[in-house]
């Protein structure tokens, strides 16, 4: 989906992703995939260009196994100066702890740069599916 590049974008962007995986994975699952996209798009609003149109692009992936539901969320940007990096937080800082949340919370995350911006990423792998979900490869 393709949000505006403002803070209405995460809010569009929350709500969606929590319609559309509410049937699939446990609501604390739920939580996890909808505090981390907050912060992805969060991101891309307060540190990165908008893509052409003044947008950002949000992804998510749903693949289910045995295991349970893998999930990718994928937020893109027209990219920033300097990439996204864990650093330092200070216990009274009012900011800088998205991709500590982002880290805690998703199996991994990454960032992937092309000639239109940049894609960050996180994956959730494996999370329980809602009971009674039909799983196949």
């Amino acid at each position: 989906m393709v949000v505006p590049h403002h803070a209405g974008g995460a809010r569009l962007a929350r709500h969606r992703l929590a319609a559309e995986l509410a049937e699939v994975v446990s609501p604390a699952v739920l939580a996890d995939l909808v505090a981390v996209l907050a912060e992805l798009v969060g991101n891309a609003v307060r540190h990165a260009d908008p893509l052409p149109g003044g947008v950002v692009r949000v992804a998510w992936r749903l693949r289910t196994t045995p295991e349970g539901a893998q999930v990718r969320l994928r937020v893109t940007d027209g990219g920033a100066a300097g990439g996204p990096r864990i650093r330092p937080a200070d216990a009274d800082a009012a900011d800088g702890r998205g991709l500590h949340i982002v880290s805690g919370l998703a199996s991994r995350w990454g960032v992937e740069r092309d000639g239109l911006g940049q894609s960050v990423w996180a994956d959730f792998d494996p999370v329980p599916a809602r009971p009674g979900l039909l799983v196949t490869g």
